[in-house]
Order: structure tokens, then C-alpha cells, then sequence
């Protein structure tokens, strides 16, 4: 199965939990048959993107990036690659290299938190949205795409991130 089938996949059987989430939903599968090349930075209408919330749900806690090039306080994500098997895969390869936790990153069982479509400098991204959870004794490491990274309370990711970073993180929390 190519990455492309298994994002169709992923986005036709995932169960969205509003009518705004069924909507973006909807347009991705809508890009995806649109477009064969639309799970690449390539596609210059868009492309699928994969990313991951590192949370820490003992100590009440996620792991946001500062991004180099968006100088915004993010979840880990970003491009697939023609290695990444899934879109599940392609998330959790992005939390690992972006967050520096190279062991026991798991992701959230029962697929996608949620999707986001966010214009970037590259072009639309169509971001399919997982949460991963951090082992008790992860350390997190700065990596090249990011200026900073950093634990922050629940309550604190209103104060530093955009909607989008606080929805995920509402999202992830009532799934937990």
C-alpha cells in the first residue's frame, strides 16, 4: 500500500468529531483524488502533512517546538518522506526527530486527534494531526529545525501558541 492509499485510508475510516473536523475531512480525500502527487512538498496546491502533540499526561504537560522558520510555538510535524510506510509513521518519525525523544514515543491509540489546514510558506498544508505520549523518563533535545523546546503546563499553551495548538491540545486531553 502506498502512503497515499494509507492516508485515504486513515481519513475514510476516521471517525471526525465535529461537523467543521467531517468538513476538512472531506476536502483532504477530495485532494488526495485530486491530486496524485498531493502526499508531496512537490504538489504546489497543498500537500498532507503529519504531526504529533508529545504529551506527558502524568505531569499535566506538552512538548511544543519554537520553529526556525515560523518562529512559532508548534507540535512536532511536518513533510512526509518516501521512507515513512503510513501517515501514522510519518508522525511519529516527525515527534521523535523534532522532540529528540528517541525511545518509547508511542502514539495515541485510534488514529488522528484531528486535522488542521494551515497555510505555510511552502504551501498549504493539510496537517493530519496524532498525539504521542512521552515515557516517564524522556528527555527532550533540541533539534535543527527548532530554536528552543519546551515543556508547557496545559494551562500554559494559551499564552505561548496559536488556536490550533490549543484545540490539539483540548482534543488530546479529552481523548486521554
Amino acid at each position: 500500500m502506498s502512503l497515499s492509499e494509507d492516508a485515504a485510508r486513515v481519513l475514510k475510516e476516521w471517525p471526525a468529531p465535529s461537523p467543521e473536523q467531517e468538513q476538512l475531512r472531506l476536502s483532504y480525500l477530495d485532494h488526495l483524488a485530486d491530486h496524485r502527487d498531493g502526499m508531496w512538498r512537490r504538489c504546489a496546491d497543498g500537500h498532507l502533512t503529519a504531526s504529533a502533540l508529545v504529551i506527558d499526561p502524568a505531569r499535566g504537560r506538552v512538548l511544543l517546538t519554537l520553529h526556525r522558520k515560523l518562529k512559532m510555538w508548534l507540535q512536532m510535524g511536518g513533510h512526509c518522506e518516501p521512507g515513512d510506510a503510513a501517515l501514522a509513521d510519518a508522525a511519529l518519525r516527525e515527534a521523535c526527530e523534532e522532540s529528540g525523544i528517541t525511545r518509547g514515543l508511542t502514539l495515541l491509540p485510534g488514529g488522528p486527534v484531528r486535522l488542521d489546514r494551515h497555510q505555510t510558506p511552502c504551501a498549504w498544508h493539510l496537517d493530519v494531526q496524532y498525539a504521542a505520549l512521552a515515557p516517564a523518563d524522556a528527555v527532550a533535545a533540541i533539534s535543527d529545525e527548532s530554536l528552543d523546546l519546551r515543556w508547557f503546563a496545559y494551562d500554559e499553551v494559551a499564552g505561548v501558541a496559536d488556536t490550533s495548538v490549543v484545540r490539539l491540545v483540548d482534543r488530546t486531553r479529552a481523548l486521554l
